[in-house]
């Protein structure tokens, strides 16, 4: 029996995995169980199932990709499912070492490297936020906000998660008229657009991609508010000037954990005494991990999603108070099966942008990221902190209070400029 066929008949146990190998020899593996996909592959040659075996980590993706494992019922997204539900993280607690199998399924989560150091941060951003434009729209919000929304209903679209999700986090910064605001890693501008809108505070928004600079500064002068809502190309550790608040989103997981330190200190630094911070990202339910190098090859060079541990254990010692933690466990799920859905329909369209090869990369990404926040480790932490424990007030009620307002309708926020 081939080693892949011994790795899925201990791992598939509900719902069914077919795999039709070059040789001509088929195994099936499991028993169809309610919930659970059934799935048919095929290698389309002799070395597909030697190459994921021999180096599990980037084998799985490049197999799928090059078009050497052919997914014939079901797609990327339910094989990745099947794999995941059969052996969700809560289940896998006992210390176990992870099996061949198990680092094959990892390599298609989002869990990022080790270190990024300043010279490389800049490269590594243009890798994956300066393809095209069109790309980005045609799986994501209006708004091109490309991070976890939040669904206060699982049903809800995505335009209205995104927006509950700006709202949910404006709240926690506790925002007044006239206060100046950082937005470290700011995107296309939507967060910066939408807090100036709400509260009339000044936002300079900074990112380290050149493609997301030219739109955000569209769309502030789009709005009239360039005078407000400024966008510099600088790194983090560049800044200088004190604000009253400071949001970051999505940017955390490109820091790397050598730099963590360095950049509570440096935000600590960039506050008012009576500053506060709100710090969005993803993040690993249980202990520190590594990059795998499916994901770092492809998808997000010089990136890793911190353990919450690594977080709390990188501020301590600086005196920079935590004040409040959420943990979304299923949001950013949520968010990735609508994307997911968005760019298998336009699949056509992708592969005109780029290619066939190209498009089943980013649907595998979508997909394994996905899978990991329904049934693996992946989290969404959201971390507040403050430079003087008197400045917020001492319950949440503000957090819900300030939230249901700003779901009131309002203008809508600056769109995209074509």
């Amino acid at each position: 029996m081939a080693l892949i066929d011994l790795f899925l008949a201990k791992r598939v146990k509900r719902g069914t995995l077919t795999l039709h190998h070059a040789d001509g020899k088929t195994r099936t593996f499991g028993t169809a169980t309610p919930g659970f996909p059934d799935i048919v592959l095929r290698f389309t040659d002799a070395g597909a199932a030697a190459a994921i075996v021999r180096d599990p980590g980037i084998g799985a993706g490049e197999a799928y990709m090059n078009g050497r494992m052919v997914i014939e019922q079901g797609d990327a997204r339910d094989l990745v499912k099947l794999l995941m539900k059969n052996d969700p993280w809560e289940a896998g607690q006992n210390g176990l070492a992870a099996s061949p199998l198990r680092r094959a399924v990892q390599a298609v989560t989002l869990r990022f490297g080790r270190v990024n150091m300043a010279r490389q941060s800049k490269r590594n951003v243009a890798h994956h936020y300066d393809l095209s434009d069109r790309l980005y729209d045609l799986f994501l919000d209006a708004d091109r906000q490309y991070s976890c929304a939040y669904f206060t209903d699982p049903a809800n679209s995505l335009e209205q998660a995104q927006d509950d999700k700006k709202a949910h986090i404006a709240a926690k910064l506790a925002l007044a008229p006239g206060m100046r605001v950082l937005d470290i890693g700011c995107g296309w501008g939507g967060m910066a657009l939408y807090l100036h809108q709400q509260t009339g505070a000044e936002v300079l928004g900074v990112t380290l991609s050149e493609e997301q600079l030219k739109v955000a500064r569209e769309r502030a002068d789009a709005a009239g508010v360039a005078d407000k809502v400024k966008f510099e190309l600088i790194d983090y550790r560049h800044v200088t000037g004190k604000f009253d608040r400071i949001v970051s989103v999505g940017m955390f997981e490109h820091v790397g954990p050598a730099n963590y330190t360095t950049f509570f200190r440096q935000c600590r630094d960039l506050l008012t005494e009576d500053g506060v911070m709100l710090l969005h990202t993803i993040g690993r339910a249980g202990g520190p991990g590594v990059t795998d190098s499916w994901t770092a090859k492809y998808i997000f060079p010089g990136g890793y999603n911190p353990a919450l541990s690594e977080i709390v254990a990188a501020n301590e010692g600086l005196r920079f108070m935590i004040t409040d933690i959420e943990v979304l466990r299923l949001h950013y799920g949520y968010t990735l099966d609508q994307w997911y859905d968005r760019v298998v329909a336009a699949r056509d369209e992708i592969i005109a942008l780029y290619d066939e090869r190209f498009y089943r990369m980013w649907q595998f990404y979508l997909a394994g990221a996905g899978q990991s926040f329904h049934y693996g480790s992946m989290v969404n932490y959201q971390v507040q902190f403050a430079k003087n424990r008197h400045v917020l007030p001492i319950t949440r009620d503000y957090m819900l209070e300030g939230e249901r307002a700003m779901r009131s309708p309002t203008v809508a926020p600056a769109a995209l400029v074509a």
